[in-house]
């Protein structure tokens, strides 16, 4: 079974997401595989909408789409200087484990950062990583963020 033919790396922007996508990348071009980078956008309901009994979660226009497209395109050529495997950037709106689930349905792996959050932050935010790996029928690969690790070495 090929685990690393083809990935799944959901990136938010954030340093830990590009730390995953380095090793992502590293373990695609090592077994001739090839990325999808994945970011959620979340839907919200405008300040308007509130309180409204006909107010809906509300979407971003593809404007807002294909401008975090180009977003993440950049940002992953940036990261990805070098001998970078093939890439498909994509961008989807819904919640992100939701969004996570759904792309992970044709892939042979996932590869995520983690946050590290803990104690009253995790259990008020919750962990995207967590419920992709309680969840996900493929393997979920997770990767702390480099400065959680120094810390807890001291």
């Amino acid at each position: 079974m090929p685990l690393f033919k083809k990935i799944l790396v959901p990136h938010d922007a954030s340093e830990a997401a590009s730390q995953a996508l380095l090793v992502a990348a590293d373990l695609a071009r090592r077994n001739d595989g090839r990325l999808i980078v994945l970011r959620a956008i979340a839907p919200f309901v405008p300040f308007s909408d509130l309180g409204s009994a006909e107010g809906s979660g509300w979407v971003p226009p593809e404007d807002v789409v294909s401008l975090e497209l180009a977003s993440l395109e950049r940002l992953v050529k940036k990261v990805l200087t070098r001998n970078a495997p093939p890439v498909e950037c994509r961008v989807e709106v819904g919640s992100p484990y939701e969004t996570i689930m759904d792309a992970s349905a044709d892939v042979d792996s996932i590869i995520m950062a983690t946050h590290g959050r803990t104690g009253l932050e995790h259990l008020l935010i919750g962990s995207v990583a967590e419920k992709v790996v309680r969840h996900a029928t493929v393997p979920v690969l997770t990767i702390r963020p480099h400065d959680l690790d120094a810390k807890k070495r001291r």
